[in-house]
């Protein structure tokens, strides 16, 4: 006979404060009460019997925070971590993905899209097995939104034999691992991740910067391909990100109805008012260009570094005075796992707000992802609650000081003191 399970009580956070997102302000106190995986009420005059209370003390609570680029396949806690694409298999891939997954969900990061895979697989969609792991509670991690593999073409950026510059026939890739050329090929590399789980489409539009593929900012797939990528993948209802340094394919991507640009270094004033009219979202990923450890690249790779990460902090600091819709994404293990919050601090010195910031990292990313069950602190949202030491609407700083991380109603850090 099956066990029966006792049903978790209701659990009251306490805390001095609380931020509100929407209208970005500090109330005192923090008083979330938690039930069945959501927030049940904010401030509760009565509670129900039996509820636990958790006194986290001198803490500014916030809604989970939300990281809309991660390869949690690769890459570890600093730069040490071997980056090679093409060494491990995917078994060791995957446990090193467990690893990343804690070390992201303990920073205080409860939901994050992993943005293409670009390894051989033999067709299996890494990132979608790690999301069934995480719901299924096999292991800590958080939200994972999974892009399968990365659409590319051959010796694009994210092809892997091209990114490690390997010699012909050495590791042999199928469409189904997202190498794909013309319309063709490419409707069906998007048809086979959607198949197998992907819950979004990654594209490379343009050239990068790490990788041997040429200028970074040069566009790599025609926009009648690009065409095909979105139209495939908004008739299964799934959005589009577009990996895009350059200008030209960062327009035309936007013109094809993609609905994210990854990076969008090299952008121009026109563009991104196109960006800001069409309501395409801007994933900058800038704290690269602070924090990414280039010394070991390659010559040529360390040249294009140089080049386009200070016109990328132009540009992000330009999008931000205009309006444009930033979402919070770090890119990493280009930046180490757990060291997320890197790039709020980033955003606040690129110009924005600490609230702007946080949005980014909350509401702006839940509408990336189209999902409307996180992202505040209100009821019924899901209980992603983690707290923080300070005030991160006057410190930003303070995200990288997380002391408690709820997901779901369970917790996965405390480190503070309880009552």
């Amino acid at each position: 006979m099956p066990r029966h399970k006792e049903p978790a009580p209701p659990i009251r956070l306490r805390a001095a404060r609380m931020v509100d997102i929407d209208a970005g302000m500090l109330v005192e106190p923090g008083d979330v009460l938690v039930h069945d995986g959501r927030i049940l009420e904010i401030s509760p005059a009565l509670v129900p019997d039996g509820t636990v209370e958790m006194h986290l003390g001198d803490v500014t609570l916030l809604p989970g925070l939300m990281d809309m680029e991660v390869n949690l396949l690769m890459g570890g806690p600093d730069h040490e971590s071997p980056l090679v694409a093409v060494q491990d298999d995917p078994a060791v891939k995957l446990l090193r993905a467990v690893a990343n997954c804690r070390r992201t969900l303990r920073s205080g990061f409860t939901t994050v899209r992993n943005l293409g895979l670009f390894v051989q697989t033999g067709g299996l969609l890494l990132d979608v097995a790690l999301m069934k792991a995480v719901d299924r509670g096999w292991i800590d991690g958080p939200r994972i939104v999974p892009a399968g593999h990365a659409i590319t073409p051959t010796g694009g950026h994210l092809e892997p034999t091209m990114f490690q510059a390997l010699g012909p026939h050495v590791l042999p890739l199928t469409v189904d691992e997202g190498v794909a050329d013309g319309v063709d090929q490419i409707r069906r590399a998007v048809r086979y991740q959607i198949k197998y789980g992907a819950k979004l489409i990654k594209v490379c539009a343009s050239g990068g910067i790490m990788s041997h593929t040429g200028p970074a900012g040069a566009q790599q797939y025609s926009t009648d391909e690009l065409a095909a990528v979105v139209d495939e993948a908004h008739r299964a209802g799934l959005r589009v990100a577009a990996h895009a340094h350059g200008d030209a394919g960062i327009r035309n991507a936007i013109d094809v109805g993609i609905d994210c640009i990854e990076h969008g270094s090299l952008m121009s004033d026109d563009t991104m008012q196109l960006m800001i009219d069409r309501g395409t979202f801007l994933v900058p990923t800038t704290y690269l260009a602070d924090g990414m450890d280039v010394s070991r690249a390659p010559a040529e790779l360390q040249a294009k570094a140089a080049e386009v990460f200070p016109q990328a902090k132009r540009t992000v600091s330009a999008a931000i005075e205009r309006g444009v819709r930033i979402a919070c994404g770090t890119d990493a293990p280009a930046i180490p796992h757990g060291r997320n919050a890197k790039e709020l601090m980033a955003l606040v010195d690129r110009g924005m707000t600490p609230i702007q910031a946080l949005r980014a990292a909350t509401t702006v990313a839940a509408e990336l992802i189209d999902v409307t069950d996180r992202g505040r602190l209100l009821p019924g949202q899901l209980a992603d609650v983690i707290a923080v030491e300070g005030d991160p609407l006057s410190d930003i700083g303070a995200t990288e000081r997380v002391r408690f991380v709820m997901k779901g109603g369970a917790v996965f850090r405390d480190e503070l003191p309880t009552s």
